[in-house]
């Protein structure tokens, strides 16, 4: 019996998010859990004739508590989407507020369950989880991922133009660091099967994996940021690491992680300076099992990106896990 929850489960990505939880034969029973509208999520995904028994909460009435009880892997899409102009950074202080809250509640209720972070900016919200986790002594860096998988995603189909491969999700690219702008490096040396990128188009090819969330912010016109292929790539990632935890070997993706509580990770950690970094992970039943270190078969021209990415996670991890040391004075009303 697998019981996956949605948190942020009736926003513009935590909709289509739960339809795909709802369809997958992997979930049992799934709970969503919103600070509105959730009841109604649940009644109408409630009449798609698949396995998950659902259910909706809101906060009142213990619904965080019910929501979370009994879960195995916690899903977090809340918080409020990127507008025209607004960076990832920008999200920061009302979406780690967000966070930290849901995870104290996954800390008390379901401190064992699998944490996938996709609210942004996940450079900064997964140190945000694992500190609080810590404070709560139930911190398990092999259960914790920042869903890194839509660059993983962007960068198979941006590809295809060049490879003409009928389904881009068969040419397995490698995307390392964080998830915001620069810090996001996809390895195209390191595509299984090789892939040859023109050295015209590798530039704008890189830069469109790196800002593709602004080009879905700009043709949605400021009526949305990138929902739907967030949500498609959040349950390829739960779906995949679901796969995995029931025992299926061999299942290797990127994912935003604490490295020096992964083996493999100490290493990693060392040469980038960095104690969080989106890198191949083996994932297996107890999570994320074995770190992959990508560096060292690297081109000059990553090695450049590797050198950009870097500079810009140290100051988003820092500030994630400064935002739970000390936390910032309450808004004055």
């Amino acid at each position: 019996m697998v019981k996956a929850v949605v948190l942020g489960a009736s926003g513009g990505i935590g909709q289509p998010l739960s339809l795909l939880c709802k369809a997958s034969p992997l979930i049992d029973e799934l709970a969503l859990y919103d600070v509105v509208n959730t009841p109604g999520v649940a009644a109408d995904l409630s009449h798609i004739s698949s396995i998950a028994k659902i259910s909706g909460y809101l906060p009142k009435d213990d619904g965080m508590k019910h929501a979370l009880t009994g879960a195995d892997i916690c899903i977090i899409p809340a918080g409020i989407p990127r507008k025209p102009g607004m960076t990832r950074d920008d999200l920061f202080k009302i979406n780690a507020g967000i966070v930290q809250g849901l995870i104290k509640g996954i800390a008390e209720f379901c401190p064992n369950s699998f944490i996938l972070v996709i609210s942004n900016p996940v450079n900064s919200t997964v140190p945000i989880a694992a500190e609080t986790l810590k404070q709560a002594g139930v911190f398990n860096p092999k259960k914790l991922f920042g869903v890194t998988t839509l660059d993983v995603v962007r960068a198979e189909t941006f590809v295809q133009d060049i490879t003409g491969e009928r389904d881009p999700s068969k040419t397995v690219i490698p995307v390392i660091g964080g998830h915001s702008g620069e810090t996001i490096v996809p390895l195209f040396s390191q595509a299984k099967p090789t892939v040859e990128i023109p050295q015209d188009k590798y530039d704008d090819l890189v830069h469109r994996v790196q800002f593709g969330g602004d080009e879905v912010v700009k043709a949605k016109d400021g009526a949305g940021s990138a929902t739907l292929s967030m949500a498609y790539a959040g349950f390829r990632f739960a779906e995949r690491l679901l796969k995995a935890s029931k025992g299926e070997s061999g299942i290797v993706e990127p994912t935003f992680v604490y490295l020096p509580g992964i083996d493999g990770g100490d290493a990693i950690a060392k040469e980038t300076g960095c104690d969080y970094f989106s890198v191949p992970v083996e994932l297996g039943q107890s999570g994320a099992e074995k770190a992959t270190n990508p560096l060292g078969n690297v081109t000059e021209k990553e090695k450049q990106l590797i050198e950009a990415a870097i500079k810009g996670l140290k100051g988003n991890i820092e500030k994630g896990v400064e935002f739970v040391k000390n936390p910032p004075p309450p808004a004055q009303k």
